[in-house]
């Protein structure tokens, strides 16, 4: 998912996490809706009309399906509530899900260029398509583009990088149907090696996106921080609390699509233990309000005291 997706401020966005999950569990039943019908047309008509094109965008389209029910499961585990085995809560299992859909997606792909490698070293083999896969392929394609804008507006609507992961899928899809539908073409004008390179393009389509989704949900997993955009307006957010003179050490991992902070608050060193903490509350309630954050764990230092925490054991026996 790009960093760019969702805004910084989450004020804009009134919904909790069960309308959340009911969004994404529509969403995601229609896709497999589509997806069922999509499958079985491809891969049938592909047979009977001998591209191997229209079986590969099937096969593809298949591969959605598996995808839809990994977001549905991932959608209905990351609700529930933290635990003792997991106190941040479940909204990992998004992140996980998008990992699992890339690596799928990398599958997938690899396995379509092999296939298509094997039928482009013997061109003998490679059959005249019938001019019906080209209106399969065509049908598909328009299916597949406008689910792609139905899911992705669900997605932006309610925030979810899994349901972004799974919207762009679902435009891969529609990209390879306009890919297959060019080497139809080309097969039925008198280009039969036409249907096998537009194949391994699609298999080329689909392994980099399923590299670049699943390389991105293996970082979030590692503790990737935010952007920096999204670091400063959380800084200036806990700089605009009454009662705090500077802010330093701000760090970010994501957890799903929230985000978890640690941050040292700056105050008046004369202010008494039950001031400093009744403005670490506020400075953390505001964040909590203003900003897609799940937690934040806040350290209260001195005004313009040099911060101990940081120095080295041996500097501080000193």
């Amino acid at each position: 998912m790009r960093s760019d997706e969702f805004p910084d401020n989450d004020e804009d966005s009134p919904f909790t996490p069960a309308q959340r999950s009911a969004a994404a569990a529509r969403s995601t039943w229609v896709s497999v809706a589509i997806n069922l019908v999509l499958s079985v047309a491809q891969i049938a008509a592909g047979v009977l009309t001998k591209s191997q094109g229209l079986i590969a965008d099937g096969i593809h389209t298949l591969s959605d399906l598996v995808a839809d029910f990994v977001v549905l499961f991932a959608n209905h585990h990351s609700q529930k509530d933290a635990d003792v085995d997991h106190p941040y809560g479940h909204q990992r299992f998004e992140t996980a899900a998008s990992l699992v859909l890339g690596v799928l997606l990398l599958a997938v792909g690899v396995g379509m260029l092999w296939s298509a490698a094997g039928k482009l070293q013997n061109p003998e083999s490679i059959a005249t398509v019938h001019i019906t896969a080209l209106w399969v392929a065509g049908g598909a394609l328009v299916a597949k583009e406008l689910l792609f804008r139905y899911m992705l507006a669900v997605a932006k609507r309610v925030k979810s990088s899994m349901l972004v992961a799974n919207a762009w899928h679902a435009r891969s899809d529609a990209a390879s149907s306009l890919v297959v539908g060019i080497g139809i073409t080309g097969n039925v004008l008198g280009y039969p090696i036409l249907d096998p390179i537009a194949a391994a393009l699609v298999g080329f389509m689909v392994s980099k996106m399923g590299w670049s989704f699943g390389w991105d949900a293996l970082h979030d997993l590692m503790d990737r921080a935010v952007d920096e955009a999204e670091v400063q307006a959380i800084r200036q957010t806990l700089l605009g609390t009454p009662g705090i003179s500077g802010v330093h050490d701000v760090r970010t991992r994501k957890m799903g699509d929230m985000i978890v902070v640690d941050a040292h608050l700056e105050v008046e060193a004369q202010l008494s233990v039950e001031q400093g903490h009744d403005i670490a509350v506020e400075a953390r309630n505001r964040v909590l309000q203003h900003h897609r954050v799940l937690n934040m764990m806040t350290h209260v230092d001195p005004f313009k005291r040099p911060d101990l925490d940081h120095l080295p054991p041996a500097q501080l026996a000193h």
